[in-house]
């Protein structure tokens, strides 16, 4: 009997894309090396080269720039742009990332039922029926010489934690693990495939290779424990963190190609012919496929999105206001060791729009580079570039020392010359400049000299020392609020008062209204560290 030779299949992952089809980070000209019209170069270049192949996308494709969310807000017409743009790179199947939900399921429903290609998930069900509520948790993908792949979905059940509750009204999100354990063993059975993708829109929780936590442990990543504790995965494509990962675990394919398409994941799995007419792996490889100067745009990827372009990048451009005074953030690293006129001012429009006596804001990004004399739209979500809302939180003074001690976990000294620097888990497995707040409408300092837990060595209000025992009311972006960012005494906490628009859009009508903002900072807070 002459069995046939070994068959390569292909997958290509995309992940966290963040709505960049465009090889721009809008914050200024020039070419980056990201976007999905780059990516599209390579997709095209594995396809010729590799025609047995599936296209996968790993979520958060939805949200992340400008051009997403002028056409959230502002335009909404026609097809969304990330079905527009899955279509016309012919993926296999798509993945829900927690950023999916952030414009509300309307749009989401829209933008997925205009993809010629399946949303898997497994683990979002209806709330009352525990359905999947997006109908399709896994999809049979038939291959050359009968080859049958399995790709099931998976999302982290984390998002009620993070996300609004009108957004994800009806659904309910079961755990990521056992709702993947319990989907592989109904494949396995049922269907038989000679291969199983999990694709799963979450990280990994521990080294993949030393097994040492790199995240506090609370299930919101869980891609360790699926490589070591599921039962029948070839392949884990995982993402969420925006980790530049490949390799093998227990036997495991693993990747996550980064953020902002700047990789896209390569894994290829080598089947060979038994004896009984099925076929089984023999080998795998994992590996990133990484943009660089080589790498050219898709020029019809780009005149396809052109017009999109055009009013996004008009809009960002719009003059709002001004500013007087100086608002720019030359260092954000030094802009988070005292307090400073751009999160003041952030700060202050926080407290005025919610009647709050307390805030807490966070220099994003290191990018973030404030406002100059001259305020555009651009300005305003090059520095806001998350679309939270606003809540107000009912916190003790015992609450807010806690909340304070956590922020102080953002820095370090570095033991051999005692200069300050940020701590590695700020940084590890990912930046997390975001997770470190700002606080107004309280007088502070945070000592690093002293051991972690013990360093606010100052909390007042208004000179006086603030009672543990009393309430405050704070408002915080609506991440903060539901604890995320390792914030457990905030989480559950009661909930004053909502404001449901967009902070981007609550900053900017509060810039043009006043058409000049002026800058101030009254200095309530500061990092100290001895200096050798």
């Amino acid at each position: 009997m002459n069995l046939p030779k070994s068959v390569t299949i292909t997958l290509l992952e995309t992940s966290d894309l963040h709505g960049h089809i465009y090889p721009t980070d809008y914050r200024g000209p020039g070419d980056k090396p990201l976007g999905l019209a780059k990516l599209s170069s390579i997709i095209h270049q594995e396809r010729s080269e590799n025609p047995a192949l599936l296209l996968l996308d790993n979520g958060d494709i939805l949200q992340g720039t400008p051009f997403m969310y002028h056409y959230a807000k502002y335009d909404g017409g026609g097809i969304h742009p990330a079905a527009r743009a899955l279509n016309a790179l012919q993926y296999d199947a798509a993945v829900f990332g927690n950023h999916e939900f952030n414009y509300g399921l309307d749009l989401l429903g829209r933008a997925v039922d205009a993809s010629n290609c399946p949303w898997l998930s497994a683990n979002i069900v209806g709330e009352t029926d525990g359905q999947p509520a997006f109908g399709q948790p896994y999809k049979i993908f038939d291959m050359p010489e009968g080859i049958r792949i399995a790709v099931l979905g998976v999302t982290t059940h984390y998002i009620p934690n993070w996300e609004e509750p009108n957004n994800i009204s009806g659904l309910a999100f079961k755990d990521a693990l056992e709702s993947a354990q319990y989907w592989i063993n109904q494949i396995r059975t049922s269907e038989r495939p000679d291969a199983l993708v999990l694709c799963y829109h979450g990280g990994f929780e521990r080294d993949p290779a030393t097994g040492e936590p790199t995240e506090p442990l609370t299930g919101e990543n869980q891609g360790y424990e699926m490589c070591t504790r599921l039962e029948g995965v070839d392949v884990l494509l995982t993402g969420h963190q925006h980790r530049l990962l490949a390799g093998e675990l227990n036997g495991v394919a693993f990747a996550q190609p980064g953020f902002a398409g700047q990789s896209i994941a390569k894994v290829q799995l080598e089947f060979e012919p038994t004896q009984d007419g099925s076929w089984t792996i023999r080998h795998k490889t994992a590996q990133l496929l990484h943009l660089d100067d080589s790498v050219g745009a898709d020029e019809e990827l780009l005149a396809m999105f052109a017009e999109d372009e055009q009013k996004t990048q008009a809009w960002l451009d719009q003059p709002i206001g001004s500013a007087e005074g100086d608002m720019t953030i030359p260092d954000p690293f030094e802009a988070r060791q005292a307090d400073h006129s751009f999160t003041e001012f952030v700060n202050r429009v926080q407290m005025e729009v919610t009647e709050a006596e307390i805030s807490c804001a966070a220099i994003f990004t290191n990018e973030a580079r404030g406002f100059t004399d001259k305020i555009t739209m651009r300005d305003v979500v090059s520095n806001y570039i998350y679309p939270n809302t606003l809540k107000v939180v009912r916190l003790s003074g015992q609450d807010i020392r806690e909340a304070l001690e956590q922020n102080a976990r953002y820095f370090t000294l570095d033991e051999q010359t005692g200069t300050l620097q940020v701590s590695a888990s700020y940084l590890e497995p990912k930046p997390q400049h975001f997770n470190y707040d700002m606080w107004e409408g309280i007088e502070y300092e945070l000592d690093i000299s002293m051991p972690e837990g013990r360093r606010v060595t100052k909390l007042e209000q208004n000179g006086v020392p603030l009672d543990p025992e009393a309430s405050f009311d704070v408002v915080m972006n609506s991440y903060r609020s539901g604890g995320g960012g390792n914030f457990d005494m905030i989480k559950d906490k009661p909930i004053i008062r909502e404001i449901p628009t967009d902070m981007t859009e609550i900053l900017a009508d509060y810039i043009m209204k006043r058409r000049v903002i002026h800058a101030s900072c009254d200095h309530n807070w500061k990092v100290v560290y001895p200096v050798k």
